[in-house]
């Protein structure tokens, strides 16, 4: 069976473990390059919010979210994929994604863009082999995320502005994630109703995507359908997670399970209020308001509040050092959901500039913070452990 390797028992309870294992010296810089393009993306979002920081790269503001998404994001989800599948060339999709990332700060762009699609290319193959080996409707779901990243390496190839972008950047994360729950949490053996409810919900939802774009070439078509259709579906797939996720039940479980579950839960709601903005608006770039509403409350609202109650349970199985829960994981959750309401709300919707601008960078304090926290909790928990001989790799 392939899969992600899970946290151990003692591990996710916060318990002391009997030794700490070696760390992955081969995989730190890959992970590193991931982490350069999120200090970049956040030091572009800073930019864009009009504060007063020096510019430290030309890039940082304009492949802000391509950053965050792609050189970020897509990086750590395919060498967690790649690690999962156990085989050498698999990493070569999160060395892509990284390098491009990497090319995109070196003010590179047509290597950064062909590196960072052809990591889609390998991440979807990754996806066919496991599931040849094991046929399953998370990895299906998953891979259909690993598209959507192609397609949007594609058009970006051909020269469509990253605005243009946006839903299947968007699509590349909402069904990585959704496909992640469902092997996480064990719900991947759902069938009848829900499967199909999951399914049809996630068919939809790339529908609306596909007529999104054929809609920027076909003026027959009504420019908002696509968008608005891919609205209706990210409710859908909100309330399946909802009214299926093992998080309605774990909320209850104190420890890192409940932390665990309230950013899961938050990330629902968050992809509920997505999927109204992007039905209700159906064009994203009818206003700024409006386009940074629908931007924002999926890429933080949902993919971030999702990092964060994953993070217990990937970093430990893509970099094999423990990561114990610590109370004070609650304040940079907090804080995430709190600036961004009073970004959306103070700032999109009422117009207050200050609420905006208060809002977004203390959105950027949040993942800050959790970065610091969580380096502090694992920096902690290997002071307290012996050392383990480091497995070869």
């Amino acid at each position: 069976m392939v899969t992600t390797t899970p946290t151990p028992p003692l591990a996710a309870a916060g318990g002391p473990p009997a030794t700490r294992p070696g760390l992955p010296w081969r995989r730190l810089p890959v992970f590193l390059s991931a982490l350069a393009s999120l200090v970049a993306a956040l030091w572009g979002g800073l930019l864009l919010l009009g504060l007063p920081v020096p510019t430290i790269a030309g890039t940082t503001a304009s492949q802000h979210g391509v950053l965050m998404v792609l050189g970020f994001l897509g990086t750590v989800i395919s060498l967690e994929r790649a690690v999962a599948l156990g085989r050498p060339w698999g990493f070569l999709a999160p060395a892509c994604a990284g390098l491009g990332g990497v090319a995109l700060l070196l003010d590179r762009p047509l290597p950064g863009r062909l590196l960072l699609t052809a990591g889609a290319v390998v991440l979807v193959v990754v996806y066919v082999v496991v599931h040849r080996i094991q046929p399953a409707l998370h990895l299906r779901v998953m891979a259909a995320g690993a598209v959507c990243w192609y397609v949007a390496g594609v058009l970006w190839l051909a020269g469509w502005p990253v605005p243009r972008l946006v839903p299947w950047l968007a699509g590349f994360l909402v069904l990585t994630i959704l496909g992640e729950r469902l092997e996480l949490a064990r719900v991947a053996l759902l069938r009848g109703r829900s499967a199909a409810w999951l399914a049809g919900a996630a068919a939809a939802f790339l529908l609306g995507l596909v007529l999104a774009t054929v809609a920027h070439v076909a003026p027959w078509l009504p420019p908002t359908a696509g968008v608005r259709l891919a609205g209706a579906a990210m409710v859908g797939l909100a309330a399946w997670g909802a009214v299926h996720d093992v998080a309605r039940r774990t909320v209850r479980v104190p420890g890192v399970t409940r932390y665990m579950a309230v950013c899961l839960l938050a990330g629902y709601a968050w992809l509920t209020v997505t999927g109204v903005v992007w039905l209700v608006a159906g064009d994203l770039g009818r206003s700024v308001a409006v386009y940074d509403a629908a931007l924002h409350a999926v890429f933080l609202g949902f993919v971030i509040s999702m990092v964060f109650g994953h993070a217990p349970v990937i970093v430990p199985a893509v970099l094999r050092v423990r990561l114990p829960f610590r109370p004070w994981f609650y304040g940079h959750l907090a804080l995430l959901h709190v600036a961004l309401v009073v970004r959306l709300l103070g700032g999109d919707a009422l117009g207050a500039d200050l609420a905006w601008r208060v809002g977004g960078v203390g959105t950027e304090v949040a993942v800050v913070a959790f970065l610091a926290a969580s380096a502090a909790a694992v920096l902690g928990a290997r002071r307290r452990a012996p050392v383990a001989e480091e497995a070869p790799r």
